[in-house]
């Protein structure tokens, strides 16, 4: 049960942070980039490397963080990096084609998946 707790409260920490990161980026640059959304991505890519490395080398440490950032606070923030994260740790293992595939399909696919959403919810209205 304290690990749903852990990633409630990390989940909720994250998703206010990606607010205030977006909007606070947007806000500065204007929207015609969606600059705010790239801060945020990047800035989980950031987090999620460093938090998934350096907890997986201490061993040490509380397990309970695992469940906080890279699931709870990063899982809310942005999951662009898991899906880098993802990427990346094929590659590392020599799955460079498997990488490849997951790469260019979650982009292909995810495009696709929001361009058919939006056309369901434009026939809808």
């Amino acid at each position: 049960m304290q690990k749903y707790l852990l990633i409630a409260v990390g989940g909720a920490l994250g998703s206010l942070a990606r607010y205030w990161v977006g909007s606070t980026i947007s806000g500065r640059l204007g929207t015609r980039f969606p600059y705010g959304t790239l801060v945020v991505n990047i800035t989980a890519c950031v987090i999620i490397g460093f938090s998934l490395t350096y907890l997986g080398r201490r061993a040490d440490l509380n397990p309970a963080w695992r469940y906080f950032i890279p699931i709870g606070f990063v899982g809310a923030y942005s999951t662009f990096s898991t899906y880098e994260w993802e990427t990346l740790s094929s590659m590392r293992a020599g799955a460079f084609t498997l990488a490849a595939l997951y790469a260019a399909g979650s982009l292909v696919l995810g495009l696709i998946s929001v361009w058919g959403g939006s056309l369901l919810a434009e026939a809808l209205t």
